[in-house]
């Protein structure tokens, strides 16, 4: 599979302040990547040194398997890691043009992305008249005028109004859909749940899970016991190996384990230390659940 960028052991330091500390991450063609934790955990940085606006303190990253140097990488990424600025008197067609003039893209892209992104109605209209939506979208247009084969988003749905989101996250999955590979930094689980195929999680600049979303929510698993004596039920579990948690929740003892539990084998332990269950329901970590575990809220 052909790799898009790999970063290797990863460092910045602002002062005594280390934002990203020993990130790697390989990014192959044709998937999306979220870089997912909350303000302040690295991802914005991640992203601004990989194109090249942070200096690294350390570490190393390339494009296209080192085949590139980063300048000439770069003409084949499309990013938005600021808000959209356009010229506000100027129309979504004209600023785009604008784009190709300055890039030496042919206009014939213009119609083409206003296309991808939903805005072929408001070409004519001027920017300042745009929702902070349309305005977004429009940046995604001007990120795919040169055909770009990673386009890199940071917060791409920040501060949008629910049909905002929706129609982003629409427009990430048809991009997506086209070939085009994707990453994209957020802080919020929806968003990578629902777009990305692939999650790297980061609090205060360190990796805690780097994998498939899937991968992610099945880490753990949990199983849900009840029998009419809860406090002998957990006795005999405490002396069951693999179990690496247990605690008692609304009446029922849940237990997780980093690795598979069957529970027909579990039923049967416990029945032959006279502890029968009421209830037994064997479930994996939504994402959110999983997230919250990694990251210690």
């Amino acid at each position: 599979m052909e790799t898009i960028l790999s970063i290797k052991n990863l460092n910045k330091n602002y002062g005594k302040l280390q934002a990203v500390k020993n990130v790697s991450l390989e990014i192959h063609k044709g998937n999306v990547y979220g870089i997912l934790g909350p303000n302040g955990s690295g991802k914005s940085t991640t992203l601004g040194i990989v194109l090249n606006v942070v200096n690294k303190t350390s570490g190393d990253y390339s494009w296209f398997g080192g085949k590139l140097k980063t300048h000439d990488a770069l003409k084949k990424v499309g990013a938005i890691i600021e808000r959209p600025n356009f010229y506000p008197y100027m129309t979504a067609k004209e600023n785009l043009e604008l784009v190709c003039k300055i890039k030496g893209i042919n206009y014939s892209k213009v119609q083409e992305k206003l296309e991808i992104v939903g805005l072929t109605d408001r070409k004519d209209s001027n920017f300042r008249t745009f929702s902070l939506g349309m305005k977004q979208r429009l940046a995604i247009a001007s990120a795919l005028l040169n055909d770009p084969e990673i386009l890199i988003l940071d917060e791409p749905t920040n501060g949008l109004d629910p049909q905002g989101i929706h129609q982003i996250r629409d427009i990430i999955r048809l991009i997506a859909s086209q070939g085009t590979t994707i990453l994209l930094a957020s802080h919020l689980l929806d968003e990578v749940e629902k777009v990305c195929s692939h999650v790297l999680v980061l609090r205060k600049g360190e990796i805690l899970y780097s994998g498939t979303v899937d991968g992610m929510s099945s880490t753990n698993g949990i199983i849900e016991l009840k029998s009419n004596d809860n406090k002998s039920l957990i006795n005999i579990l405490q002396k069951y190996p693999n179990i690496d948690k247990i605690k008692e929740e609304d009446g029922k003892v849940i237990i997780i384990s980093k690795t598979n539990i069957e529970p027909s084998e579990l039923n049967k332990y416990l029945a032959q230390n006279a502890v029968y269950l009421t209830h037994l329901v064997k479930r994996n970590h939504s994402l959110e659940e999983q997230f919250l575990q990694l990251t210690g809220k």
